[in-house]
């Protein structure tokens, strides 16, 4: 029997435990019981989240929708659908039908299926209610995008003087995906291997399919357009590229966190080992330690803690935050490295403290510099893959530069003092002291050193590095000192952060930083915000590796332009918006889109917003006025990202409501008819957000679609 306390709970037995980590909501950690087994109940767990995964490519995005509502509708368990769970269902998959309608548009659907009155009574099976969302998509008054799309690229009549209804594989990829999307290495193999999936999709029954081998219908038409393969996003770009892996980390942006730990606002919320945790599994590879002098144990050893200085954050031990990282890497051994980024303002006592904890926890996961080394380039991702690598202090007992973000805000100047300090250090304040454990310093890569000039920075070896606030990158490439930083990032590496004042954790653009060469661009992983929501779409680049090759214009000694173009996007329909937050319940959204362009030129940020009408009452199957166009000038194609947002019209003075949205880099970015998979708050595509998508037009000014 398990060994319990007093109240005969059973002991913590981490042989028997294990954690569900949800994406945006608190981890649950469970203990199997008595006789139970832990790998066998992890092995049926795996096993259902892969076949799920497997299975849900073989269904259509109507069909996964309503097995997703399904139970929740179907109050009274009998599998079918009565006329009072109809308006529910309808209600949940947001398609408004006034209450007093429900009975007439219910026995009409039945009427249509030619129901007696006792199949009636009985309700509507599955099946017949995946009929009745593919009618409610088809019969609507407006002109379907896709519609007039499959006519106007195939021709509304077949050579037979029949309305089309099919489409050749010849045809297909002739037509539509050589001509209208660009995509001139595709082959008739490839258009067959497309269409024997599509003829596989578990559809309605009334959609006018096709069984014949080299032909498509136009439902299969339109399910390929909403699926991920016809995504907006460059799927060369998006696979994990190994071979670029090679190259000295200074070459790469880095997905990066500041104050990691916190789960709220800079000053009065808590603190938590989950955020660290949160923050891996959504990418990042960069994260960032406040470490304080704590109290000591009984036996009068120093605990090394971890919070927000100064402030009423609550405070979790650094040691915590260590097992952390060791357990994510037993679990994900061929991560990239993990940067910590430490700022220390611990006593010499607590430093050794957590120079041991960090070696005798991460053991040979930990990376410790050979002095030999430091001389050389710095290391490549895959040479420090499966490890852990600290930004702090290297020097032994330094005390000619300053470590931390708060020394590094501090240090911030007006644009003119700033410009004074560039021509003279004699205006520079006194360094601060700090002293540095010996036993950290030497596991330490990365010494963080006091910005004076590009010429004495440039010069000193490659692992010192700088650290700037927000303010501070605005202020020198407001100075012309652009392409000076981006010299100095081709070797060395810059971390940012946001402004002290985002007491709110609100994060700043990280485009400016970006197109610097900026390899750390830290953001406030708790705040959902575009910031965040465009730094998710930068790191979907590379298989979500963490790491992105920074572009060749930012590692060429000469002065390059970045590259420009005019963009043009219209905003065709959607498919399965869910309400906010993916809730069950509620009214139906009145949905619109948002197309933000975040841009910089000239050592300055851009953004350009532009917005759709609101379609009312319709989340299920949104129609916009596709006939709108929406032009955007590119200035800098290498770092610009587009954001699609959906939100959720309220009447003033109450906000809307975000729904979903996806960040697409332009460089990234293809153009034609394309779906844009949406993604949650969480950046994830799970649970309501699973299905939801956009059907877009992207033209390009030197690669217009033809249609």
């Amino acid at each position: 029997m398990s060994p319990r306390n007093s109240s005969g709970i059973p002991l913590l037995d981490e042989s028997k435990s294990f954690s569900l980590i949800f994406r945006g909501a608190k981890t649950l950690d469970l203990m199997v019981d008595e006789g139970g087994d832990r790998e066998e109940i992890l092995y049926v767990l795996t096993n259902i989240i892969r076949q799920y995964g497997l299975a849900k490519l073989k269904v259509g995005n109507e069909v996964l929708l309503l097995r997703y509502v399904w139970n929740d509708v179907d109050r009274d368990n009998s599998n079918t659908i009565n006329e009072k769970e109809m308006g529910e269902l309808l209600n949940r998959i947001n398609f408004l039908v006034k209450e007093k309608n429900h009975s007439a548009v219910y026995q009409k659907f039945c009427k249509t299926l030619a129901l007696d009155k006792a199949n009636r009574r009985n309700g509507l099976t599955f099946e017949q209610c995946v009929t009745l969302l593919h009618k409610t998509k088809r019969d609507t008054w407006q002109v379907k995008p896709v519609t007039q799309l499959f006519f106007d690229i195939f021709g509304q009549f077949m050579n037979n003087n029949k309305v089309r209804k099919k489409v050749s594989a010849n045809s297909f990829l002739t037509r539509f995906l050589q001509t209208v999307q660009g995509e001139k290495t595709k082959t008739i193999e490839d258009v067959r291997n497309m269409f024997e999936k599509l003829q596989m999709l578990e559809l309605a029954d009334v959609a006018d399919l096709v069984s014949e081998k080299d032909y498509i219908s136009l439902d299969h038409f339109e399910a390929y357009l909403l699926s991920r393969d016809n995504d907006i996003f460059d799927p060369h770009r998006e696979k994990y590229c190994r071979s670029d892996m090679n190259k000295p980390l200074s070459e790469y942006w880095i997905n990066s966190s500041h104050n990691t730990y916190l789960t709220g606002d800079q000053l009065t919320s808590r603190s938590s080992v989950e955020m660290y945790i949160k923050a891996l599994y959504r990418g990042c590879r960069c994260l960032e330690l406040d470490i304080w002098d704590g109290g000591k144990d009984e036996y009068g050893n120093p605990i090394p803690i971890v919070y927000h200085g100064h402030t009423m954050t609550s405070k979790i031990l650094f040691e915590d935050i260590i097992k952390s990282f060791e357990v994510f890497l037993m679990l994900h051994p061929k991560t990239y490295p993990l940067i910590l980024s430490l700022e220390n303002h611990c006593s010499i006592p607590y430093q050794q403290v957590m120079a041991f904890q960090l070696k005798s926890i991460l053991g040979k996961k930990l990376y410790e510099p050979a002095e030999a080394s430091l001389s050389r380039p710095l290391p490549s991702p895959s040479q420090l893959r499966g490890m852990v690598v600290l930004k702090g202090r290297r020097p032994e007992g330094a005390t000619d530069d300053y470590d931390t973000d708060d020394d590094a805000a501090a240090d911030d100047m007006t644009d003119q003092q700033s410009i004074r300090t560039e021509r003279s250090s004699n205006t520079m304040k006194a360094p601060k002291s700090m002293k540095i454990a010996p036993e950290l310093a030497k596991i330490t890569l990365f010494h963080g050193t006091k910005f004076k000039s590009w010429q004495e920075s440039t010069q000193s070896f490659t692992y010192h590095m700088h650290s700037f606030s927000e303010s501070r990158v605005r202020s020198l490439c407001k100075h012309n000192q652009t392409n000076q930083w981006i010299q100095y990032n081709q070797t060395h590496m810059s971390r940012t952060f946001p402004s002290g004042k985002r007491v709110d954790s609100s994060n700043y653009s990280p485009i400016l930083a970006w197109s610097t060469g900026c390899q750390m661009v830290a953001l406030n992983y708790q705040t959902p915000d575009d910031p965040l929501r465009i730094n998710d779409g930068r790191f979907r680049e590379n298989g979500e590796q963490g790491y992105v090759l920074k572009p060749s214009t930012l590692m060429m000694n000469a002065d390059i332009e970045p590259r420009a173009s005019l963009l043009e996007v219209k905003i065709l329909s959607g498919s399965c918006l869910p309400k906010p937050g993916g809730q069950s319940h509620g009214e139906c959204i009145d949905p619109y889109i948002a197309i933000s362009l975040f841009d910089c030129h000239d050592g300055k940020e851009l953004v350009s917003v532009q917005t759709t009408n609101t379609v009312m009452n319709n989340g299920f199957a949104p129609i916009w006025n596709f006939e709108d166009s929406f032009h955007f000038q590119v200035q800098n194609m290498c770092v610009a990202v587009m954001q699609f947002t959906v939100w959720d019209k309220n009447p003033s003075p109450k906000p809307d409501d975000f729904i979903a949205s996806a960040s697409v880099p332009i460089s990234c970015m293809r153009h034609g008819i394309r779906s844009v998979q949406l993604f949650d708050a969480n950046n994830t595509r799970s649970g309501a957000f699973d299905f939801a998508s956009l059907l877009v037009l992207i033209k390009f000014e030197h690669c217009q679609a033809e249609i």
